[in-house]
């Protein structure tokens, strides 16, 4: 009895040390957080919706690269978007997930960066929705190649 506890207990340790060393030997780690956006801009609104993005939208994450949270983001047009497909990509590169506590103070931070609140921006969200569709909202988590 006594060596099949031995037997066994060795048996638990060799795993645990080749399942960690498994762990360390991967060959990624992870990265930056992305999110992209696919939007189709309604007929009539192009001009409209690039003046949303390059005055608040811009705004508020140039700011989010002041604060850290945000390494760069992008605004990337579809070259001969097919029915179906956006015609703008809204791609923002994150240092890395926020928690809660840490995203609603960054909240209020653009909030008051932006003298408005929530009720005031939900409004102008929906509003924007006679610009635009959202056609897709991904995230992604990069996985960086050791």
């Amino acid at each position: 009895m006594k060596n099949i506890k031995m037997a066994l207990l060795t048996s638990i340790l060799a795993l645990s040390i080749a399942t960690s060393t498994a762990a360390q030997e991967s060959s990624y780690s992870y990265g930056t957080v992305w999110e992209a956006h696919g939007i189709h801009v309604l007929p009539g609104q192009f001009e409209n919706y690039m003046d949303h993005l390059a005055g608040s939208w811009k705004q508020i994450y140039e700011y989010a690269k002041k604060e850290g949270h945000v390494l760069d983001y992008h605004v990337l047009a579809t070259n001969n978007a097919r029915k179906g497909e956006p015609d703008l990509m809204l791609v923002i590169e994150y240092k890395d997930y926020m928690k809660t506590a840490e995203y609603q103070a960054f909240q209020k931070k653009i909030d008051e960066l932006l003298a408005t609140n929530e009720r005031k921006a939900d409004k102008e969200y929906g509003e924007r929705e006679n610009m635009r569709e959202t056609l897709s909202s991904m995230q992604f988590h990069e996985l960086d190649l050791k």
